[in-house]
């Protein structure tokens, strides 16, 4: 049975990977732009793997040669994008030989490459985009400080190189409870305390500006070779960060945690994008005036016994409400397909519907820089598109298609193999 499963998997991979892009016209379903409202009974054409006609039925034409598909009464909208996921890089968890989540052997790892770890052949991408999600942030656990680079991925190809769309675009930086090596208070090589860690990262961050300064001269000392410089990858891999060229996702739960990371980050001079905050509600203010993008969640985890009972569920609307730009996260990889829901459940605590689906398409997008290609429902934007019976948000909708550069995908995981084989097929 593992046999056939593998196989039916990598066929479905194949046919993925072989297949081009065809002309399609999607009708009659509700059009959830993200960008600019709801079309009733609209039309969006698919060709060449970008979108190429998009709005009221009556006012656009269907090419003579596209295949049709008629969505009345279906809800059509762009590909999710997961903003935090630990996708290609578990399978099993008890399973240590499938995990590439974290180097473990130092805190700080900055020059750990995520790409070069994640694995296309993942049984749970499948399952993830069979939910609407065609993209996300592929992150290291955060078990170190400086685990490494993120990369940015499209969920369907044949091989790694296919999906890695975007290699080494942010690099998280941890600073919570979860990245204190305190298993071993005796023997313990690594920081116990958040003065430890923090001392730690400042140290390196100055090591990488003398490293960085030391580049600038060489590069002026050229010509006649006067010195020469050991190249160090650790603080190779901080340089562009240094530089602002590239975003710092910075975690930190706790107000007191925020306080202290924000603190280091600014030394710096950090281009920085917020992370989880789930227990930050006492400085919500000083966060929005920062006015830089935050990642929500988990929003399902429970108060701390001084927190009203909804406090984490209400972050994402309280940070609404002060104009902060928010997305989501699934921080798993087994979870990840339930991404919308974490949209759906911050809408019950008061943040607006529209912001929400934002948050998982083209608040995303623009966060991490494909807002020219991925996000919305417009014309020249690639063809990652989504048909549903129902709400994208609502946990009893299913979807029907799942388009990535305008390829239908087939919506074969694990899971419809085993229900085919023993439970007759669908219903």
């Amino acid at each position: 049975m593992k046999k056939l499963i593998a196989t039916s998997l990598l066929l479905s991979s194949l046919a993925i990977a072989q297949a081009a892009p065809k002309t399609v016209a999607i009708k009659g379903g509700k059009l959830l732009t993200v960008s600019h409202g709801t079309i009733d009974n609209g039309v969006i054409v698919l060709s060449g793997g970008k979108i190429t006609a998009v709005g009221p039925a009556a006012s656009v034409k269907i090419p003579a040669d596209a295949e049709v598909i008629d969505a009345t009464g279906m809800t059509v909208y762009p590909g999710l994008i997961d903003s935090e996921t630990h996708l290609g890089l578990t399978e099993i968890e008890a399973d240590e030989m499938t995990n590439d989540l974290a180097e473990t052997s130092d805190e700080i790892m900055p020059q750990m490459h995520v790409y070069e770890a994640f694995h296309a052949e993942s049984a749970l991408i499948p399952v993830t985009r069979y939910n609407g999600i065609t993209n996300a942030i592929v992150a290291p656990a955060d078990r170190d400080t400086l685990p490494g680079q993120d990369s940015f991925v499209q969920l369907y190809g044949r091989t790694a190189n296919d999906m890695l769309i975007g290699r080494d675009v942010a690099m998280p930086m941890n600073f919570t409870g979860a990245q204190r090596r305190n298993e071993s208070f005796r023997n313990s090589k690594f920081p116990s305390t958040r003065m430890g860690m923090a001392s730690q990262m400042r140290q390196t961050f100055l090591d990488a500006q003398e490293y960085m300064r030391k580049i600038v001269d060489n590069d002026a000392k050229a010509a006649d070779k006067r010195e020469h410089l050991k190249r160090d990858l650790k603080l190779e891999a901080l340089v562009p960060y240094l530089k602002g060229e590239k975003p710092v996702v910075l975690e930190a739960e706790t107000a007191s945690e925020f306080d202290a990371a924000i603190a280091l980050a600014q030394d710096f001079k950090l281009k920085i994008v917020l992370n989880h905050l789930s227990h930050a509600q006492p400085v919500l203010d000083q966060i929005a005036a920062l006015k830089v993008p935050v990642i929500v969640g988990p929003i399902y985890d429970i108060p701390y016994d001084d927190e009203r009972y909804d406090a984490v569920f209400k972050l994402p609307a309280e940070l609404y409400k002060r104009g902060v730009k928010v997305v989501f996260a699934s921080y798993d990889s087994h979870q990840s397909r339930n991404l919308p829901y974490a949209a759906g459940y911050a809408v019950a605590y008061g943040l607006p519907y529209d912001e929400a689906l934002k948050a998982i398409t083209l608040n995303a997008a623009e966060v991490w820089g494909v807002a020219d290609k991925l996000g919305s429902l417009d014309v020249g934007k690639q063809a990652n598109v989504v048909i549903a019976n129902g709400d994208p948000l609502d946990v009893k909708t299913d979807v029907k298609h799942v388009f990535i550069a305008g390829v239908d995908v087939p919506m074969v995981t694990k899971q419809t193999i085993l229900r085919d084989q023993y439970g007759g097929g669908t219903k």
